[in-house]
């Protein structure tokens, strides 16, 4: 039995079609009167308790109802019991300011416990962990890539995405703050779109979009192009930042066959491509002498990045009898070459760093889930994979004087480290249906990394879901939690070299960066009010040994990771979703804490001052932040008149109480807040076409000016600013 609304329903424990329950799931898509326009792409939606509006099975054929059918059966081998679940099905995607337009981050913000951050440290983190987020798409984990700027992650080739977050079952590991769990979309969409979306500051985004079936197979392929005169986060305060273009382009392709009755083969793949510019902060004096000069332009400073990221997954899914299965291969090549201006770095920084960072994974993973009773299903699998990195850093500096003071007469430093290492994880868990409306969640894993520093764990979860009656969910678990460092990340460097330049340490020691271990503790409810409202309350708290942690510290915009050797998190968040016939809205709010004491590895990248404070204070983390929230509507215009009817109005914001900065992060940025909007409407432009959609935007309605970052904090090199106002036009001919 399900009660519905605003495309929420809470499952009573014992009656999920999924068998997948034991989850507090709220969706924050709408119930439109009109189907969205691919809403049958997100097999599995209703397996988890969303009931999304599916265009009618004949429309696309068999292949569409066998897609639909090994959805549901992949939804029964990927539990989310005793976790808390948040989605964002396709037409609420569409339906958000921007639309498949909004990078991949902004996208995510509008979750709950999602904090916003600049785009060289990932753009945002759930529950204020850094970097701790695992990506999954159609159930397959992709493997970690190379921090940098791209979001290799395009919405528009997204059928939905959870956020789940809590004492997640042993299934989950690794990377363990938060899974953000993609299904893609597929062939259901039965045809293609071509658009152009563009605004101020020289953006213009094309893009195309094509779908469809052939017999059993199914099939969904789309590419963009980016370019934009704001590529990451302003350094000033500016409408338009100086030297700050980029050029994009991403690709996704989607292919499933079905090999027999029980047997299907599906290959997903996707390319990024990205060039930027470092934006510059004019007027700002150098600092240095170089070749003989010492008289520089700050607002000309040439620094440069490139990233290219791939990914391709094979995947064998099959179902027989009471067991569901899915054996994956994956692959991922990834690389960040952040190239200097040699003659502006060094007279602004003293070092001109040319990094270089590339890493190719290729790995299994086997999934299987198998009812041996009907209130039992027991759920195991193994992950493994092989990782080749490089680490090179080429620094241009220069020498110091017995009294310190630099000399003119630069030379190079090379840093160059390599390395293979593995990772492997086995799980096993037991879904215990104790009574109707009971559901117990426990099992085992065990992760082994062989890396700089190798290490293993086992990690015991546990969890419990109760439904005392129809629209009410009580959840509470417990999971022990083993995350190692990304192998690239945490590469070994010599202080030593440094000694006697302009790039010197203040502190020599360099501790190898050790695998985080956490226990964490999640209780949460969810509750329908009235016809059309639920609202949702979770609860968590953690303790971490060697906390891992990034940070940026040069002017190359990549990251380096460390410990801090105790650290606790908690918080609450609150979230409530509302639907009234075409009109639907939603709000999040957290409230959170992350505090951690001695840094006890990668000690040269802070000063001794910061560090002997560390030691004996518990401070925040520089990602922290207290207060977070997010909301938003939608509204379909019907029986209005003419002018109006069939146009969609929508709105979202989100408000930051300001991630920390100072000495020892024991100040913050000041709070903040982005409201943006958005209208879209469906027109007949040429007779006999599809329709074409029409799609105006304001993103920062209010034009507020809000620092992301202000240049200090442990590993902050530069002051960031959200973006300034833009106003954004498109259209999107369908076919």
């Amino acid at each position: 039995m399900a009660g519905t609304i605003l495309g929420v329903t809470a499952y009573a424990a014992g009656h999920d079609p999924a068998a997948a329950q034991g989850a507090s799931n709220v969706n924050l898509g709408e119930i439109s009167v009109t189907a969205p326009r691919d809403s049958a792409s997100v097999p599995g939606t209703a397996a988890q308790g969303t009931p999304t509006p599916v265009a009618a099975p004949e429309a696309g054929g068999s292949a569409a109802v066998e897609e639909r059918r090994f959805g549901e059966a992949r939804d029964r081998i990927f539990t989310k019991a005793g976790a808390t679940v948040t989605t964002l099905n396709r037409s609420a995607i569409e339906s958000q300011p921007q639309g498949d337009n909004q990078p991949f981050n902004q996208l995510v913000l509008q979750l709950p416990g999602v904090t916003q951050d600049n785009a060289s440290n990932g753009g945002f983190h759930v529950r204020n962990e850094h970097a701790n987020v695992q990506y999954r798409i159609n159930g397959i984990q992709i493997p970690d890539g190379i921090s940098g700027f791209n979001q290799f992650l395009d919405p528009a080739f997204i059928g939905s995405v959870s956020l789940i977050t809590g004492a997640l079952p042993a299934q989950y590991g690794l990377r363990t703050a938060g899974i953000l769990d993609i299904q893609a979309r597929t062939g259901a969409f039965e045809g293609g779109s071509v658009s152009l979306y563009g605004g101020v500051r020289g953006t213009i985004t094309p893009t195309f979009v094509y779908g469809g079936h052939d017999g059993a197979t199914d099939y969904f392929f789309s590419g963009r192009y980016f370019r934009s005169n704001l590529g990451i986060e302003n350094t000033t305060s500016s409408y338009n930042p100086v030297h700050d273009h980029t050029a994009q382009g991403r690709e996704f392709s989607y292919v499933s066959t079905q090999i027999d009755p029980d047997t299907r083969l599906t290959y997903i793949g996707g390319t990024f491509i990205g060039r930027y510019q470092i934006p510059n902060t004019p007027g700002v004096a150098p600092s240095f002498t170089a070749f003989g000069q010492s008289d520089f332009d700050s607002s000309r400073i040439n620094q440069r990045q490139n990233e290219f990221v791939n990914f391709n997954v094979v995947a064998v899914q099959r179902s027989a009898g009471d067991v569901d299965m899915q054996l994956s291969y994956f692959q991922r090549y990834s690389t960040v070459h952040a190239k200097p201006d040699v003659l502006g770095n060094l007279l602004f920084n003293g070092v001109a760093s040319d990094v270089y960072r590339s890493s190719l994974v290729n790995g299994v993973q086997s999934d299987s889930a198998w009812r041996v009773a009907p209130d039992h299903t027991l759920r195991f699998g193994f992950f493994g994979s092989v990782e080749q990195t490089l680490n090179n850093n080429n620094n241009i500096v220069l020498p110091l004087d017995t009294f310190g003071n630099p000399i003119d007469a630069p030379f190079n430093q090379n840093d160059r480290v390599s390395k293979t290492g593995g990772l492997v994880s086995v799980y096993a868990q037991d879904e215990w249906h104790v009574a109707d409306r009971l559901i117990l969640n426990y099992g085992l894993r065990f992760d082994q990394m062989y890396q700089f520093v190798n290490a293993n764990q086992v990690s015991p979860r546990a969890s419990a879901t109760w439904t005392p009656f129809d629209g009410t969910v009580f959840h509470a678990g417990y999971a022990r939690q083993f995350t190692p460092p990304q192998q690239v990340l945490a590469a070994p460097v010599n202080p030593g070299l440094t000694v006697g330049t302009t790039n010197q340490a203040e502190v020599l020691a360099a501790s190898p960066v050790q695998p985080e271990r956490a226990d964490v503790y999640d209780i949460g409810v969810t509750q329908r009010i009235l016809p059309g409202l639920e609202v949702g309350v979770d609860g968590y708290y953690k303790l971490a040994h060697n906390l891992l942690d990034d940070g940026q510290f040069g002017q190359a915009y990549v990251l380096t990771e460390f410990n801090y050797a105790r650290a606790y998190n908690r918080g609450v968040e609150i979230k409530a979703t509302y639907t009234d016939g075409n009109f639907s809205a939603y709000g999040n709010v957290a409230f959170a804490q992350q505090k951690a004491r001695l840094i006890d590895t990668g000690q040269y990248l802070f000063g001794a001052d910061e560090l002997n404070y560390i030691a004996t204070h518990y401070i925040y983390t520089d990602h922290a932040q207290n207060t977070t929230a997010s909301g938003g509507f939608s509204y379909l215009v019907r029986g209005v008149s003419p002018l109006l009817d069939g146009s969609r109005f929508s709105m979202d914001g989100i408000f930051g109480s300001g991630l920390r900065s100072g000495f020892a992060n024991t100040s913050h940025v000041p709070a903040y807040y982005q409201i943006n909007l958005g209208v879209t409407r469906d027109v007949q432009l040429v007779a006999g076409w599809k329709p074409a959609q029409l799609r105006l935007d304001v993103v920062n309605l209010t034009d507020k000016i809000y620092q992301l970052r202000d240049g200090t904090g442990l590993g902050v090199f530069a002051a960031q600013y959200g973006q300034r106002r833009g106003v954004f036009a498109g259209i999107a001919q369908a076919f």
